[in-house]
């Protein structure tokens, strides 16, 4: 749909209304995400401005910058104004700061809380389509030994074998094991079968002396913890 608003350039905004001036001026969190995605973009179109143009994207996405993610370039070049480059600039963006969140949570390295689980499978998990299960390997200080891939799934389901489970750990020397997989549909709430799994390998570590501490279930920018629920 064409813009029928008056176009004004953004070069006869006042200065410190236009985006890469008011960063300079009032820093970088004083800018909304229109303008932020409008500095990326550098330019709109002959009729559109590129803060507009950064509007409408957002529109359509929702005013969600996770929906944003998920646009790829053919999606984002079917907007008048954004051409491939621009289009190959807001992925390379928006998969940066996907990777800059998993990159403090590595620095960190030892889990205290649910929220730090969540923190460190966000960048691995991303923006999958498909469900995937994890474990995480801690040491007694509760520091991170490394996380397992043990399985991949479909859109709505995966596999963990206990036998697996058990023998990585031992062999890695782990103190405890949190267990982590994600929904992709977006719902955080337990399947009965992700509650019967739970409990099987919550049994299974403490016959190994090798305890389950928690298991998370992802969402987008959300999670399920079993043991902050108390059904651990």
């Amino acid at each position: 749909m064409e813009n029928t608003k008056e176009y004004s350039p953004i070069k006869e905004w006042a200065e410190d209304d236009r985006p890469r001036e008011k960063l300079l001026l009032k820093g970088r969190s004083a800018l909304s995400d229109a303008e932020l995605l409008a500095i990326l973009m550098g330019s709109g179109s002959r009729n559109e401005s590129a803060v507009d143009l950064a509007k409408r994207i957002l529109h359509q996405s929702n005013d969600n910058l996770i929906e944003l993610t998920k646009l790829g370039v053919n999606e984002l070049t079917k907007f008048k104004g954004v051409g491939e480059a621009k289009a190959i600039s807001i992925i390379a963006a928006m998969e940066l700061g996907k990777r800059r969140r998993g990159a403090e949570v590595l620095e960190k390295k030892k889990i205290t809380s649910s929220r730090d689980v969540f923190e460190y499978f966000s960048g691995i998990f991303g923006d999958s389509n498909y469900e995937a299960f994890y474990i995480l390997l801690l040491n007694r200080a509760n520091k991170v030994i490394r996380q397992v891939q043990i399985s991949e799934g479909g859109l709505s389901g995966t596999v963990a074998d206990p036998k697996k489970i058990f023998k990585i750990a031992l062999e890695n020397n782990a103190s405890s094991v949190v267990l982590c997989h994600n929904h992709p549909s977006g719902n955080i709430q337990p399947s009965d079968a992700d509650v019967s799994l739970t409990r099987k390998l919550k049994s299974a570590g403490e016959m190994l002396d090798l305890p389950v501490i928690d298991h998370i279930i992802l969402g987008e920018e959300k999670y399920y913890s079993f043991a902050d629920e108390g059904r651990i």
